[in-house]
């Protein structure tokens, strides 16, 4: 493929194809692990990146109003944790004229998140409230599905369409021939009273039945409406951190929401976090490069980040409800960081907004507040950027030093929540959650899963064919008999 259409590819394609394992697995498990299929998927994805110049699409290349209708736009999360890919139906109008356009923007949106998030799957909601007949506009549907069937392999969990109006019926009719067996099944027709089955509330506006009150607007552009989470501080040293702790849990005793016995767990948990801290502090000084070998580790230009994509807080039941973040400075310089969350009221973070000097390492706490409790939804910023020398690191320089950064020198990554189910001890929880467990346990469970469902539906169409075969060779057998019954009544009626 590459000799015969190198001319059609874009050539930071062919690399990350040469690069990125991830990227390759994506496209086999969409086509089953069949080869022959997933290069020809390949071929037209990479054909079809190159006609749209995928990897160019920014802000500046489309059309402002394109972004200020809101047809379109990433907000939210789903019950499971995907994030939510919103076409509000009602602001789209059909118009040859801006229709390439339009599709660049659903491109561009795509591409936006796949390379923040790595290609995490998302789900597509198709609010269809007060559409009718001049919404239509079954080529940009289809492109929309083409976008997840041919360009962007194992990219769809599922497609929520809601209130979608009985003059559309038709139209979807065609819609689900083209999407194909497996994604016939990711479709979720839902109205007001069954939508929370896959959204919860706080993720859906009022006229879905739900509590979000937010509203698109551009710019900024709309992204993951993180906030500075509940306990905004400076850095916290060595000293006063084990008194910082003690003041999170004498917050939260106050909400009277530890018992006793909880009370004790968690002065064994702040002991163990202190061990764990002196521990890595010590091999830190000693080998600064294999100190935080157990950890799983996020290798980013400024700061490497551990854990590298989850943070794994206990269930209502197993009470644990605090979790470390190691960020560790690469450059020469001080680099500044800022935390931020989905869920302000829900976390404190000690320090939230500080810095880190050249080579070494600093821990951030992050601790879940009063009565509540972490959700899969629930994500994090860290945000960080290098300072020059002379710039000082106390609270009014780090304040003025983030209104003058460029956008375009912050580097930026997100960590996930994770709710653990099993009843651990809770003194262990923190230790383990931060140092010992596997960045992709969660994603090598997800393919497995996805590969045994495969597997499933491949097997229940066999056995579909075998069950027809059956009735068909039952009904030509009772045929048959019919025949050969008739031709001895023949026989015998001409012989009487």
């Amino acid at each position: 493929y590459l000799l015969d259409k190198s001319e059609k590819y874009d050539s930071r394609d062919v690399e990350r194809l040469q690069q990125d394992d991830k990227w390759i697995e994506n496209y086999l498990i969409w086509r089953h692990d069949v080869v022959d299929d997933t290069l020809k998927m390949i071929d037209v994805s990479f054909q079809w990146r190159k006609e749209y110049t995928v990897n160019d699409l920014s802000e500046s290349v489309l059309p402002k109003w394109l972004f200020e209708i809101g047809a379109l736009f990433l907000h939210g999360y789903d019950k499971e944790g995907y994030k939510l890919f919103w076409f509000k139906v009602k602001h789209h109008t059909k118009d040859p004229k801006q229709q390439l356009d339009k599709k660049k923007l659903v491109a561009f949106w795509l591409e936006h998140y796949a390379k923040r998030d790595h290609g995490k799957p998302l789900t597509v909601v198709f609010d269809m409230a007060e559409t009718g007949i001049s919404h239509i506009d079954l080529d940009f549907v289809r492109f929309i599905v083409n976008c997840f069937t041919d360009y962007y392999p194992n990219f769809l969990t599922k497609i929520v369409i809601f209130e979608m109006p009985w003059i559309m019926n038709a139209a979807f009719k065609i819609v689900k021939g083209w999407l194909g067996p497996d994604a016939i099944s990711m479709l979720k027709f839902t109205n007001k009273s069954d939508i929370q089955e896959y959204i919860s509330g706080e993720y859906l506006p009022p006229h879905m039945g739900g509590t979000d009150s937010f509203k698109y607007s551009y710019p900024p552009l709309v992204d993951d409406d993180f906030q500075t989470p509940l306990c905004e501080n400076g850095p916290i040293t060595s000293e006063d951190e084990h008194e910082s702790k003690e003041e999170i849990d004498a917050d939260t005793k106050e909400t009277g929401e530890l018992n006793e016995e909880q009370n004790l767990n968690q002065k064994k948990m702040n002991s163990i976090e202190q061990i764990s801290k002196s521990e890595e502090t010590d091999k830190t000084e000693i080998k600064p490069k294999n100190a935080k070998k157990a950890l799983t580790t996020f290798k980013g230009p400024l700061l490497h980040i551990s854990p590298a994509e989850e943070l794994y807080f206990g269930s209502k039941e197993t009470g644990e409800k605090k979790c470390l973040i190691v960020l560790t400075n690469v450059t020469k310089n001080i680099v500044a960081f800022k935390v931020r969350t989905t869920a302000p009221e829900k976390y404190r973070v000690k320090p939230s907004n500080s810095s880190c000097e050249p080579g070494t390492s600093l821990d951030i706490i992050v601790s879940l507040h009063g009565g509540f409790a972490a959700s899969l939804q629930d994500r994090f910023l860290i945000m960080a950027a290098e300072m020059d020398q002379s710039s000082g690191a106390g609270v009014p320089e780090l304040a003025q030093f983030w209104k003058e950064v460029p956008r375009t020198k912050v580097m930026e990554h997100r960590l996930r929540c994770h709710v653990i189910e099993s009843s651990k001890p809770s003194s262990l929880t923190l230790k383990e959650s931060s140092f010992s467990i596997p960045a992709k346990t969660n994603e090598d469970l997800h393919i497995q899963l996805t590969r045994l469902l495969q597997m499933n539906k491949r097997l229940q169409e066999q056995i579909d064919r075998c069950l027809w075969f059956q009735q068909l060779s039952v009904v030509l057998s009772l045929l048959s008999i019919t025949v050969v019954a008739f031709c001895f009544y023949l026989a015998y009626t001409q012989r009487s």
